[in-house]
């Protein structure tokens, strides 16, 4: 089996090195806080940095923020570039820009290896439970000898075309998933404003065409009150923005997603950007003057 790397040891991060591990795969890995003592116990190599890693994988997964956080892993002081040989795979799991996406590719395919996208759908329990949707961006080649890994991080795993692909698929699960939130939080909210229960409802429509995943979970969430996060309004905002400049790009437009963003930026102005995106709907509350659950004036 392939030696593996593993940088970025967060929510999403950790888990997923973990079940690497879990399926006997031998891992290095380096974080800035530093390798959990629980990962250490199971076999896990620590490194002091990402250049560490690379000289110890043939393989090496990178779970971190946003765009500038892979850059600074790739190429910055002790990056992975500094060790990469010809023949190892870098294999980004976080969810940055399609754009510096292929840049980020062309410099490591510079340096003799291989690189593929590969972002996630799923969140924290996705992550433990080994259950993620993967889509990924790269050759065929690259992706058939990669596949047992993501098979023991995730169970929906799809190459959708080469490098840049799999960052456009997630782009466009968040601009979805955005404005189905944005959808069923009006629904809700006419509802209840119009004195009818809005649990109810939610209900009802479950039976019917209007039925989601979203309406099911995150209507729940907004009928209940429970807006501890699964996925924090801020990281939405920051896929959002992906969105945006993406299109902006293109020369596309996406008015339905740069109204969901505006909405978000009002929840994170109201001390939000730590709410569940669920909380999208207390925007239009705010604007509608009415909370959901509360008696129709």
């Amino acid at each position: 089996m392939q030696k593996a790397g593993f940088i970025g040891l967060g929510i999403m991060g950790k888990p997923m090195a973990a079940n690497l591990r879990k399926n006997g795969v031998e891992l290095a890995a380096f974080t800035r806080s530093g390798v959990p003592d629980e990962l250490t116990k199971e076999g896990v190599v620590a490194c002091d940095s990402p250049a560490a890693v690379a000289s110890q994988a043939d393989v090496i997964f990178i779970m971190v923020p946003d765009t500038p956080d892979v850059e600074r892993v790739l190429f910055g002081e002790n990056g992975v570039a500094e060790n990469l040989r010809a023949g190892q795979i870098v294999v980004d799991m976080s969810s940055i820009s399609p754009m510096a996406t292929r840049d980020f590719a062309a410099r490591v395919r510079e340096r003799g290896a291989e690189y593929m996208d590969a972002p996630v759908s799923g969140g924290e329990v996705g992550a433990k439970a080994g259950s993620l949707t993967i889509m990924v961006g790269g050759s065929q080649a690259s992706f058939d000898t990669v596949k047992p890994l993501f098979d023991m991080m995730g169970k929906n795993i799809s190459l959708i075309g080469e490098v840049g692909a799999g960052q456009v698929c997630k782009v466009a699960n968040q601009v979805i998933v955005a404005a189905t939130i944005e959808a069923v939080g009006e629904a809700l909210l006419l509802a209840s404003k119009a004195g009818v229960d809005a649990e109810k409802v939610r209900t009802a429509l479950m039976g019917g065409f209007a039925s989601s995943r979203i309406l099911e979970v995150h209507g729940e969430r907004m009928t209940k009150r429970t807006f501890n996060p699964g996925f924090r309004i801020e990281l939405h905002q920051k896929d959002l923005n992906l969105a945006l400049a993406t299109a902006q790009a293109l020369g596309v437009s996406l008015p339905n997603t740069a109204t969901c963003q505006q909405l978000f930026n009002a929840c994170s102005a109201n001390g939000g950007k730590a709410w569940d995106h669920s909380a999208m709907v207390r925007a239009l509350e705010i604007m509608a003057n009415h909370e959901i659950g509360q008696e129709a004036k």
